[in-house]
């Protein structure tokens, strides 16, 4: 049974809310992949704690408090991903488990030293915005996912998801990383894969991968 911490669950929900400030107990389920039982029984914690909103086939909402120390998670992670990734040389793929272990250990002291070393890093290696020592989100550039441009069409990415290694390997591989240039080559109907066009060279990617990879909507 995976052992999954309340900091990872309050990030995880504010980094996965909607337009309205909730988001679903199914959605938590998918991003820890876990069984929606335990979500439901954590969830139930973490409303008695006084960090959620919860109510029973509603939409779960961080509370203040709630809010403040998921922000505050998000912070110390993609901190460290960026000192893992700029200062250690670790690749992109490599970063997110390591700075989960690290978040959790580190004191707010080390934390604000890592930035000012940084010199005050506004996203992570994965195109994150990483939230100020005050709370504050850098603005971020109107995206949306490569799997939405039409034919032909030309974006910059700006931004991946960072939920599977395996995913940001094969993507480094084929070339896309953050302010690369990709042009959708071919749409295809039956199954909506694409074929992409990077430094001139074409890729074959399913729909999945390209709902993953987020570029600047112009």
């Amino acid at each position: 049974m995976k052992n999954i911490s309340k900091e990872d669950y309050l990030s995880v929900i504010f980094k996965n809310l909607n337009y309205d400030g909730e988001i679903k107990p199914n959605i938590i389920a998918a991003k820890l992949s876990i069984s929606n039982a335990a979500v439901t029984d954590m969830l139930k914690k973490l409303a008695k704690d006084g960090f959620v909103v919860y109510k029973r086939y509603k939409g779960i909402q961080l509370t203040e408090e709630g809010e403040s120390y998921a922000r505050n998670m998000v912070r110390r992670h993609r901190i460290w991903e960026v000192f893992l990734n700029q200062v250690v040389g670790m690749p992109w793929d490599k970063v997110h488990d390591e700075a989960n272990r690290l978040e959790h250990s580190s004191s707010d002291d080390l934390i604000d030293r890592l930035e000012v070393m940084l010199d005050y890093p506004e996203y992570d290696p994965h195109g994150d915005p990483i939230p100020s020592k005050e709370g504050k989100l850098p603005k971020i550039k109107k995206h949306r996912p490569l799997s939405e441009l039409k034919e032909n069409e030309t974006s910059t990415v700006i931004r991946v998801n960072d939920f599977d290694e395996s995913f940001l390997k094969y993507i480094s591989k084929i070339g896309i990383k953050l302010k690369e240039k990709i042009t959708v080559k071919e749409r295809r109907t039956f199954d909506k894969s694409m074929e992409i066009l990077i430094n001139g060279k074409p890729w074959n990617i399913s729909n999945k991968l390209a709902q993953n990879i987020f570029v600047e909507m112009k």
